[in-house]
């Protein structure tokens, strides 16, 4: 079997409708709560059982269009074309469903080679009524339909017999009464299951969090958070899940909005009175009482003082006297990277310090293995780094690296600087310096009056000028298989020639690559959509240490002389994929420092985790004496 995930049930939202000859719906049933089953009956033909934990409708699907434009929203169309019925499935965790169309896309196809029965066959058949659940996709499942697409195109190949031959080759005509996706008919279902596997942490981390408990997972720089991150968002109803970041570069990465605009209290800095009378505002009081499930990224970047708020909040505005109102916590994020921001001289103090975190936590699991570096002295070296421990052998290493070659292809390192202000005067002169004359590429903006809103949430800025000889980075995964990943390192070769005079970029993975606009949708305050089109790339001769978090980056040079917080030389490291593409410059031991009361705190988790592994351990050592 290919995955352990079975794809042949949903728990979602649905409505059956009835449509008349215009195609509107004559008669609509709507199932708040809804099983969806695919199986087989007696003939072990292809059956939609649609529960409402009471009755079950059963749909035949011989010929049936599929609409999945929204799949990634948790939304699909079915639609039963003898009937003229259509089945529309909504607030389905978005991965589960991706899985449950894959399954039914490629059963339907393995299942069409053989002949189907007539009405008068199945009658003489006389057997019994049944139902099973369809079985989970196996490698013989996708043979069957690889062989079965090789036969229609090697068939669709052959050439029309010329004329007086005596004979005449047609081409086989595929059915058109059936679209695994987008109701295209020459579009394929991918014949492959999930690229990447959850490795036992996350899966454990997953776990949790669908057996509802408010989970707060860790980890080092590259084990894989936002990975995970997105996977339990794919495994939770869109409807009444709330992706949310401290920062706005964090909440575009994983689709959503900042916590601050979820919560609709500006800083937090009001009476709590007045924070109550914020949330109860209709815009936002419609996301406290909807939400059921919240996301929070980058957690070390959130004060103290604004989560006991938020908490106090939940409670008033949802009228519950459970943790957090009742809502479940899923929180994500590293105390040992960025710290929040100090307001004036006084030093912030971190989350986990709240008064409600350890009665609003009940789980806190940390991923120990290490994803985007693979060389295990880095990886050593880095996790030193990351608790402020440096020794002769980690000074001499990185004091080696200042006269390390590290550019190849006229592509430069992307120097991380810890003031934004230096990232912005190095990359305008580096440009200014370029012979030729400079392209200016415009984004297309959803709301132009909202700019600075989307400006705060976008990647990229809403102007981007370039020349031939550019430093640029990619700023979105495009094309993680060859290469074109967020952070890749490239250099603009050329302008193609015509009305948009897009870029050619030469990256450091090898791929030369012309580079079309991308769109970004995020969420503002007051849950409405904004969107940016622009270029995915920005200048990179230099990058801030902030916006620079969640990057892998293979060419990069590190400036630590004016590290001023706690974890800052850390994140700055361990954005390089490898020692031999890390360059520092002007290392002093000194900037490396950790701050004393997250280490107690990472320390107190590590025992707790420890004495509750030890209790396992004897529970089931006394289960197997007994």
């Amino acid at each position: 079997m290919l995955a352990a995930e079975d794809g042949a049930q949903l728990q979602c939202c649905v409505t059956v409708e009835q449509l008349n000859s215009s195609g509107q719906a004559a008669r609509r049933q709507v199932i708040r709560k809804a099983s969806v089953i695919l199986g087989r009956n007696e003939f072990q033909e292809i059956i939609l059982r649609v529960q409402d934990g009471k009755v079950a409708h059963s749909y035949h699907l011989k010929e049936f269009t599929l609409f999945t434009k929204f799949a990634s929203d948790g939304k699909c169309t079915v639609k039963l074309l003898p009937n003229n019925t259509q089945v529309l499935i909504s607030n389905c965790p978005p991965d589960r469903l991706r899985l449950f169309l894959r399954t039914l896309s490629i059963k339907h196809q393995a299942g069409r080679s053989g002949k189907p029965l007539s009405h008068r066959e199945k009658l003489r058949a006389a057997l019994p009524r049944s139902f099973e659940t369809i079985s989970p996709l196996q490698q013989k499942d996708l043979q069957k339909v690889a062989e079965l697409r090789s036969l229609t195109e090697r068939t669709n190949k052959l050439p029309v017999a010329p004329a007086g031959s005596g004979r005449q080759v047609k081409r086989a005509r595929s059915d058109c009464n059936f679209s695994p996706v987008k109701a295209n008919p020459s579009k394929k279902p991918i014949l492959s299951l999930q690229a990447r596997k959850l490795n036992k942490e996350q899966a454990a981390v997953l776990s949790a969090v669908l057996s509802g408990k408010n989970v707060f997972f860790t980890g080092s720089a590259g084990t894989g958070k936002s990975f995970l991150l997105k996977r339990i968002m794919g495994s939770l109803p869109p409807k009444s899940t709330f992706a949310t970041a401290s920062t706005g570069v964090a909440a575009c990465h994983i689709g959503g909005t900042t916590l601050h605009n979820f919560a609709g209290i500006g800083s937090g800095s009001a009476p709590l009175e007045q924070c109550i009378e914020l949330a109860q505002r209709p815009g936002v009081l419609q996301h406290w009482t909807s939400c059921r499930h919240l996301i929070i990224d980058e957690i070390s970047m959130v004060e103290a003082q604004f989560f006991d708020k938020l908490e106090a909040v939940a409670r008033s505005v949802r009228r519950s006297m459970q943790p957090f109102g009742g809502i479940q916590l899923i929180i994500c994020g590293d105390f040992l990277q960025l710290p929040p921001v100090s307001k004036g001289k006084e030093k912030a103090n971190f989350c986990f310090q709240a008064r409600s975190w350890r009665k609003v936590i009940q789980v806190n699991m940390e991923l120990t293995e290490v994803q985007r570096q693979t060389d295990q002295n880095f990886i050593s070296l880095l996790q030193a780094v990351r608790v402020g421990r440096v020794t002769e052998d980690v000074t001499d290493k990185l004091m080696k690296s200042a006269y390390r070659q590290i550019e190849r292809d006229g592509i430069l390192a992307t120097r991380l600087c810890t003031h934004k202000d230096d990232v912005e005067l190095t990359n305008e002169k580096k440009l200014q310096q370029l012979p030729g004359s400079v392209r200016i590429f415009e984004a297309l903006d959803s709301d132009p009056v909202l700019v600075k809103t989307i400006d705060t949430h976008s990647p990229v800025i809403r102007l981007i000028q370039l020349k031939v000889g550019a430093q640029v980075m990619l700023a979105k995964n495009l094309d993680v298989g060859r290469g074109l990943v967020n952070g890749a390192r490239g250099v603009v070769v050329a302008f193609e020639t015509g009305k948009h005079g897009l870029p050619r970029v030469r990256f450091l993975c090898g791929v030369t690559e012309v580079l079309k606009p991308e769109r970004w949708v995020f969420k503002s305050a007051g849950g409405i959509f904004l969107s940016r089109q622009q270029l995915p790339l920005k200048l990179a001769w230099a990058i801030s240490i902030h916006k620079s978090q969640g990057m892998t980056l293979d060419c990069v040079e590190i400036s630590l002389a004016r590290v001023f917080e706690s974890g800052q030389a850390y994140v700055a490291l361990s954005r390089a994929r490898s020692l031999e593409g890390l360059r520092v410059m002007d290392f002093n031991p000194h900037v490396v420092r950790a701050d004393p009361d997250v280490l107690l705190f990472y320390k107190k988790l590590q025992k707790e985790r420890l004495l509750m592994q030890a209790s396992m351990d004897d529970f089931v050592c006394n289960n197997e004496n007994a």
